[in-house]
């Protein structure tokens, strides 16, 4: 339907026209409000306008009726098969678009520091860039996903310090673990409190890792490796890859060029005490360091080394940092840093997200109290079986154990998703794990229940389920279930299936994951009013095949949705 056509033809207006599902489903299966948007342009109200637009869509083919709704819709009832083609269409988004010939996205996220453990504030940047990266990925996108790891800086000193004075002799970096690690650089500030020359010690000790001390160098080595293998395995539990990961430390040989580049254009001035620092005309911009009056760098040096090397290496179409808004300043001083020196980086973005706050515990590293990713992802998975066990499920032994996991991770990640990433999250056990409303453990039932109906209908030599839905059901021809007469709880879910494919493309142009786990939450919500209101296998063909290809497509649907949102749904409950 060329409704923009038909308004630019009548009133020489161009606009861009949304057809959305309508929220009653007796309106129809599409809607526009395009005449009140219209209206005040052109000086018509927006019946007048409706009424040229739909004369000329009415007589369309795929259009059954379409009337108009006061204060300004035009609402449209497709035919049966233009609707189940459009059902089909949608279902065939379950399968990633052909890879695009074009530069690639980078998405930048979780951002770990090495030789410290994961925090479970560390779970929102790296579950909601791997969603990203996922959707950018599913719609043809070529995609790298970087991790740009913390592997450097003065914390390096502070931890050869604290190891040195410390640490247990005879025992080598390599042979420690992570939270051995933590503990070493906690100890460090909590002396440093009663001693102040201990600051000093560590920034020295930093100072001759720059320098290229072989001893210290080694030790660096050894506690990178150590936290990159830890990374890996909680990585792997969460679905979490990355094609790049890449520390600040290969940086350092290519800042003495910036830095030569900024003193050169003026952009790096003279700061207090021999620092060297950008000012800005943006009053409301702190000044933003360069080089430490000490002479030594600091990670925003480093994130310019990375930005101009990603651009010369991968000319991206777009690089979205994903950092929590406390970071808002600093990428605001990043990119007019760029600015001022001529970089021409206009594809640079800061994803922002807000802040997750979880009561029983705090995240402060040098406190000491940091709550462990690992640990509440443990946490989650025990309450995931005490759920498990109070439904009485009949799934047993170790898939009992491997839903246990999937249920516990996927509540944990799906609270944080199914959340507007730029306000902030208030985590509740009892919001993330329950069976009811919008939740992981809500999503996985609702598969699992439609996976269950369509192993019924297998057993009963109905359905074949190694062969595509759309093909045994003969959508077209045999059955000609276009023509079935409708029940209204049939309609509903149809239209919802429709959405699938814009809301993807709708996610993942804002960058907006929780827009997928919303749809899914309806989706789920349409499928189990369907499923309690009519008949599936005790009803007769056509009807019976129409119905247990909405089953199915709908499972696919929720599979695919949920696996872009890193989760995963079982075959059974």
């Amino acid at each position: 339907m060329k409704i923009g056509e038909v308004i630019k033809t009548l009133y020489g207006v161009n606009t861009d026209v949304a057809l959305v599902a309508p929220a009653d489903a007796s309106h129809g299966d599409l809607t526009t409000n395009v005449c009140m948007q219209v209206s005040k342009k052109v000086g018509k109200s927006p019946e007048e306008i409706s009424e040229g637009v739909i004369s000329a869509i009415k007589g369309e083919e795929v259009v059954d009726s379409v009337v108009f709704a006061k204060p300004g819709f035009i609402n449209i009832t497709l035919t049966g098969e233009a609707r189940m083609k459009l059902v089909q269409e949608s279902w065939g988004a379950c399968k990633a678009q052909e890879k695009r010939d074009e530069a690639p996205v980078i998405v930048e996220y979780s951002h770990p520091n090495i030789a410290k453990p994961l925090g479970v504030h560390h779970i929102l940047s790296t579950v909601i860039g791997q969603a990203i990266t996922n959707l950018y990925r599913h719609q043809g996108y070529s995609v790298v996903s970087w991790n740009y790891v913390g592997d450097w800086g003065t914390q390096f000193g502070k931890l050869a310090v604290a190891l040195e004075k410390w640490g247990k002799k005879g025992k080598k970096a390599s042979d420690y673990t992570l939270q051995e690690l933590l503990d070493l650089y906690v100890k460090f500030h909590e002396e440093a409190e009663k001693d102040k020359s201990l600051e000093e010690e560590g920034r020295a000790a930093f100072r001759r890792l720059e320098e290229g001390d072989e001893d210290i160098r080694a030790f660096w080595k050894d506690v990178v490796d150590i936290s990159l293998k830890g990374l890996d395995e909680l990585y792997d539990r969460l679905h979490v890859s990355f094609d790049v990961t890449k520390g600040e430390s290969p940086y350092e040989d290519a800042m003495p060029e910036i830095i030569k580049e900024g003193k050169k254009k003026g952009v790096f001035v003279d700061g207090e005490d021999g620092a060297l620092i950008v000012e800005f005309d943006d009053e409301s911009l702190p000044v933003y360091m360069i080089v430490k009056s000490d002479g030594g760098t600091l990670y925003s040096t480093r994130d310019l080394a990375l930005a101009l090397d990603r651009k010369k290496s991968y000319k991206p179409q777009a690089v979205h940092h994903v950092v929590d808004v406390a970071q808002q300043t600093y990428f605001r001083q990043l990119f007019a840093t760029m600015d001022k020196l001529g970089w021409e980086m206009d594809h640079e973005n800061h994803v922002v997200y807000g802040r997750m706050s979880f009561a029983e515990k705090g995240m402060s590293t040098r406190k000491g109290n940091i709550l462990k990713l690992e640990d509440a992802l443990d946490e989650a998975v025990k309450r995931a079986e005490k759920l498990i066990e109070e439904k009485e499920s009949e799934v047993k032994g170790s898939e009992r154990d491997d839903l246990a996991e999937m249920m516990g991770v996927s509540s944990f990640v799906y609270t944080i998703l199914s959340q507007n990433r730029k306000h902030n999250i208030v985590f509740t056990w009892d919001k993330a794990l329950t069976f009811e409303g919008n939740s992981a453990p809500y999503l996985q039932y609702t598969h699992a229940r439609a996976r269950s109906v369509l192993r019924k209908a297998e057993s009963q030599k109905i359905i074949n389920l190694q062969v595509s839905i759309f093909k045994q059901f003969s959508i077209f021809k045999d059955q000609k279930l276009s023509e079935v007469e409708l029940e209204e709880k049939e309609l509903i879910l149809m239209r919802r299936l429709i959405l699938f494919s814009e809301v993807l493309e709708d996610a993942r142009r804002d960058a907006m994951p929780h827009k997928l786990t919303n749809y899914l939450y309806s989706l789920c919500q349409d499928y189990n009013t369907f499923y309690n209101a009519l008949p599936i296998l005790d009803s007769k063909d056509p009807v019976r095949s129409l119905r247990l290809a909405l089953t199915g497509i709908t499972s696919d649907i929720l599979k695919t949705g949920a696996e872009i949102l890193t989760l995963r749904v079982p075959d059974r409950m």
